[in-house]
């Protein structure tokens, strides 16, 4: 902090060159007039310059600079206390920038800052991501005849821990202490929540344990910033057990610190636990708010229990806490994934989504968004109830919702899923029309929906439009592709493009050479199947179950039972062990050439493994046993 400095002036200066776009007087002519109208004498503008500062209820950017011109050509000018606060609320909205050219603009003018004017542009430094000026400003106040503040200091923590640099900030405190400042609670705050940030969430426990060395108790923000982290982090456990010290200290969680546990929970599927602490929160009287309630929400629609998540969800209106569109999105998109669409229409109506229904939704004051939209269209897809999707798509529009790239995707799919490929073209080509830009979602979802239904040339067409668009095919493109080559006996095709994946280095997935050796299975290449599935291990690939079961079949198919026994053997040894698939596949290949006796052996032991016998499978024995006449 003893360093020598460049000058307040030469340092504002700089900075203000780095952000030239802002002019201090672009607004001044125009908006002195509109401002300076209302006011009749000094104090009233003075007065409500304050009232404006301490509220924060300027009505924009603009409002703040003109009444602060109109401060900077007072006579006599205002005190500098009045100056610092303006700069401050306009610090606050985040205009760091602005507030440092606008002391530029009051050196102008004679008007000294004082240390609390220097704090503010200290704090403005550090979010400019300007900390080395901020240090600057220490000398320039010590110059002054001033010393450092606690909270100019800890602007300059605050500014260290903003650049990632929290051993920067531990030496500050340090050094701090040496020269008789005690850290205080916000101090120690931004160094928790700093090294919480940057993963460091041991140092922090440890931290919380050096304050309480040094006489400092942690209070419950301290801790409630720890327990998310380690939430985050994934040690639950950890964090419960945090929670259970804080509490046997004395110091009582709040809601905050409840609903980062809940939050941690859940994401690790522990609703009932969770649903434990919830009760609690209500047994020492903490108030669950909305994020605590749409968690718990969140978490009971993806496991399913949507009966429990709608009780949840009447609690939270009972306790007159209202949900907000995050817990509507919740349960729309559960309802609608397990096929509850009546139900998530409903709770759509209730929401206003339906243009006789607006009373409830005007009341809570929400409005579907893009994500409650495209939940229910997802659902409709997903029941392939189209005519649905498409009129809420419409509904959408309607209510001035802009569908976006999802909502197109969806649409896409759920037409390509019912071979309705001219209607998913169609959208296509309006998602253009309209400016957007499809994605790779949405090329794979065409050119997939294109394969199914034997258009491959086309699709194939769209794979080089996508690519000269600036798209790059990704895994699933080129898999989707090869598929649709194979199943329309395009080998030619499907060569070139394995070349073409050769090339670019994209062959190294078992995935890809389970496509190929099936295609060629399936058009009756039996030789050049064997050749890749034994070449796989130099390819450092690995067969897995779909690889064998895919081979097994081929063997079965083409009357070479043996073979596919003898592979079948090798699978536990190779460390892939047979699944129902797996027998049920060698089972039918050898009561298909008339082996019953390989047949009942391999259908014992795939009984002794636990599983079953399918349609098929039962179907073959049965004609077997009590052959049609």
């Amino acid at each position: 902090m003893g360093k020598s400095t460049p000058s307040l002036r030469l340092i504002i200066r700089v900075v203000s060159l780095q952000f030239r776009a802002f002019s201090s007087y672009h607004y001044c002519a125009t908006i002195r007039e509109n401002v300076k109208t209302p006011y009749q004498n000094r104090n009233q503008l003075l007065k409500s310059v304050r009232d404006h500062c301490k509220s924060g209820t300027f009505k924009n950017l603009d409002h703040a600079l003109g009444l602060f011109d109109i401060m900077l050509h007072m006579h006599p000018l205002p005190f500098i206390g009045d100056f610092t606060q303006l700069l401050g609320a306009i610090a606050r909205m985040k205009h760091y920038s602005v507030v440092i050219t606008l002391i530029r603009d009051m050196e102008s003018f004679g008007i000294s800052p004082n240390v609390y004017t220097l704090t503010v542009l200290t704090n403005c430094f550090c979010h400019v991501n300007r900390v080395d000026f901020g240090f600057s400003i220490i000398a320039t106040i010590l110059k002054l005849g001033y010393q450092p503040t606690q909270t100019t200091l800890n602007t300059l923590v605050k500014g260290l821990c903003l650049q990632g640099n929290i051993s920067g900030a531990v030496s500050l405190v340090e050094e701090m202490e040496n020269k008789g400042y005690q850290p205080n609670a916000i101090t120690w705050r931004t160094i928790v929540n700093g090294l919480c940030k940057i993963g460091q969430t041991g140092v922090a426990i440890r931290l919380l344990m050096k304050m309480e060395k040094m006489d400092f108790e942690p209070d419950v923000v301290l801790h409630s910033m720890v327990i998310d982290s380690l939430c985050k982090d994934k040690l639950v456990t950890e964090a419960l057990k945090l929670l259970s010290e804080m509490m046997s200290k004395g110091i009582q969680p709040n809601v905050v610190t409840y609903t980062c546990v809940i939050q941690g929970l859940c994401n690790f599927g522990r609703w009932r636990e969770a649903t434990t602490l919830l009760n609690e929160m209500g047994q020492r009287k903490v108030m669950p708010n909305v994020r605590t309630f749409s968690i718990l929400v969140d978490t009971l629609c993806k496991e399913g229990m949507l009966t429990e998540a709608k009780e949840v969800f009447d609690v939270m209106i009972q306790r007159g806490i209202d949900p907000n569109i995050v817990t509507y999105n919740s349960l729309v998109q559960g309802l609608c994934n397990f096929g509850q669409w009546r139900e998530a229409t409903t709770l759509l109506n209730e929401m206003g989504a339906k243009e006789e229904v607006f009373d409830v939704m005007i009341q809570r004051g929400i409005d579907p968004n893009i994500v409650t939209y495209n939940s229910l269209i997802d659902g409709y897809c997903l029941q392939n109830r189209l005519d649905e999707a498409v009129k809420t798509f419409n509904m959408m529009v309607e209510k001035g919702c802009s569908p976006d790239v999802f909502s197109y995707n969806i649409l896409i799919n759920g037409y390509c899923k019912s071979k309705k490929i001219d209607e998913a073209k169609c959208l296509f080509h309006e998602m253009s029309n309209m400016g957007m830009i499809p994605n790779i979602v949405t090329y794979n979802t065409l050119i997939g929906g294109l394969c199914r239904v034997e258009r491959v040339q086309t699709a194939l067409e769209l794979f080089n439009t996508m690519r000269a668009c600036g798209q790059h095919p990704d895994s699933q493109t080129y898999g989707t592709l090869l598929d649709g080559f194979f199943k329309n006996r395009r080998i030619a095709e499907v060569m070139a493009l394995f070349l073409e994946m050769e090339e670019k280095k994209l062959d190294h997935n078992i995935v890809f050479y389970n496509i190929l050796i099936d295609g060629f299975c399936n058009v009756g290449e039996l030789t050049t199947a064997r050749e890749i599935f034994s070449g796989l291990p130099a390819k450092g690939l690995h067969p897995d179950i779909w690889t064998y079961n895919i081979m097994i079949k081929g063997f079965c198919k083409n009357g070479l039972v043996d073979e596919a026994s003898e592979l079948f053997e090798k699978m536990d040894g190779n460390g892939c062990s047979p699944d129902h698939h797996t027998y049920n596949t060698l089972i039918q290949g050898f009561l298909q050439h008339r082996e019953t006796s390989k047949a009942m052996k391999y259908h014992k032991i795939m009984v002794d493994k636990g599983f079953s016998a399918n349609a098929t499978t039962a179907a073959l024995f049965i004609d077997l046993c009590c052959p049609i006449k």
